[in-house]
């Protein structure tokens, strides 16, 4: 995941559509997206228009901008498209269009023998990660999903390059639509145990911490992108339907619900967006409502901590991580005419506390005093970033002093916060 760097509004939409028909020709696809604001849930989608208006004029920041994002897209040109049915073994129960991951933080305490062949009990080390995860289940393959839809949709929405887009269609179509490799719209085996757990609520967390960047993109493509249909939309739409409702429904998506952490942040941010896509406002609305007092009240210190991150061994990776998924549900709030950021909870406790808690190890004036097993200051530069713009003038001061992290800043482009650093769980 990773950050960019700040971009204001500037014209109106109505002024911008007006220059769009005067810039770029009306017949062709990309035309119509240029003049289209995507319905983004996350992603401002008047913000991208403008943005796009001001590259097409000659920005020479965007340019820059947009040079380090058709880099990671082309990266992805040849590579994919991903299936949940490619896994060497099929999730317990033997369906192939099951997902299926492995709990991070567990390891196996005895050495695999043909009677025991996963060194079963296996034990929980917190914050250190088992390299078997990343093998043999579909927790990378999604990942690659994600991040591939979202920088190839983005690279061809700024560049209007048809091959972006029809990478992009590709990937989407071959995870989620074509019969044959679509992944089936639930998370029953996410995280699971070997020999202990055939799948876990904790592991609904390897969706909501990334697709909402998904959903953002299936927006962008919906505004006219080659290669994706009015039956690949469709066939998106009911996909999501389902899955938000197996997330509401279900057990795992109840207790998910229920976390009072980071998992549960997100599994909030998660179903407000997805609500949001398929036209559910009203649980959007209300689920960012409840976020004041379910979440940001019992989860945010008056002086800003986050207790629950700080007992963690990687107290700062978590600390930002939960935080993106407070930014990005501010951001839907907008969307639904919820302001988020200027909630205060009984003892102060709100988001800008929550972001400027973090300023002195962001900006590198301070080091950061709680345990961390792997520091990297620049995981919070996105979250800063979020806070500035929503106009916080600590956060707004400490902007320049952020660290660039890993692939550039690209918060011009995409103005909503990220996990990035590459920590998962």
């Amino acid at each position: 995941m990773r950050a960019r760097s700040r971009v204001r509004f500037g014209a109106s939409l109505a002024a911008a559509a007006v220059l769009a028909s005067v810039l770029m020709p009306t017949t062709t696809a990309t035309a119509t997206a240029r003049r289209s604001a995507p319905r983004t849930a996350v992603l401002d989608g008047r913000r991208l228009l403008e943005t796009k208006l001001r590259l097409d004029r000659g920005d020479p920041r965007l340019k820059r901008s947009v040079r380090g994002l058709t880099k990671r897209a082309d990266a992805w040109i040849d590579q994919g498209p991903w299936t949940v049915v490619d896994k060497p073994k099929p999730a317990p129960g033997g369906d192939v269009h099951d997902y299926l991951s492995q709990a991070p933080y567990w390891w196996p305490t005895r050495i695999p023998t043909a009677d025991n062949p996963w060194g079963c009990p296996y034990e929980q080390r917190d914050g250190q990660r088992n390299p078997e995860v990343d093998t043999g289940t579909d927790r990378q393959d999604v990942e690659k999903v994600f991040d591939s839809a979202y920088d190839l949709t983005l690279a061809w929405y700024y560049t209007g390059k048809k091959r972006y887009a029809e990478k992009a269609a590709s990937v989407l179509r071959t995870w989620f639509l074509d019969p044959a490799t679509k992944m089936n719209p639930n998370l029953d085996h996410a995280q699971f145990i070997p020999c202990k757990y055939e799948g876990r609520a904790i592991g609904v967390i390897d969706f909501s911490q990334s697709y909402t960047s998904v959903v953002d993109a299936i927006a962008i493509l919906g505004t006219g992108a080659p290669g994706w249909s009015k039956n690949d939309r469709s066939a998106m739409e009911k996909w999501n339907k389902e899955f938000l409702g197996w997330l509401v429904d279900s057990d795992f998506g109840k207790q998910e619900s229920a976390a009072q952490n980071n998992h549960g942040t997100f599994y909030d941010m998660q179903v407000a967006a997805l609500a949001y896509a398929t036209g559910d406002t009203a649980l959007a609305r209300r689920t960012v409502l409840d976020a004041r007092a379910r979440r940001i009240d019992p989860q945010i210190a008056g002086d800003g901590s986050q207790p629950q991150e700080l007992a963690r061994t990687r107290s700062w990776h978590y600390s930002t991580f939960d935080l993106v998924a407070y930014t990005r549900l501010a951001a839907i709030g907008r969307r639904v005419g919820v302001d988020l950021w200027s909630h205060q909870g009984p003892d102060g406790q709100s988001l800008f506390k929550a972001v400027d808690y973090l300023l002195p190890a962001a900006t590198g004036a301070a080091k950061w005093p709680h345990p961390e097993l792997e520091f990297h200051r620049f995981a919070a530069s996105d979250v800063v970033h979020a806070a500035a713009d929503a106009g916080d003038p600590a956060a707004r001061k400490a902007v320049p002093e952020l660290e660039t992290p890993p692939g550039g800043d690209l918060w011009a482009l995409r103005p909503a916060a990220e996990q990035l650093d590459s920590i998962a769980g």
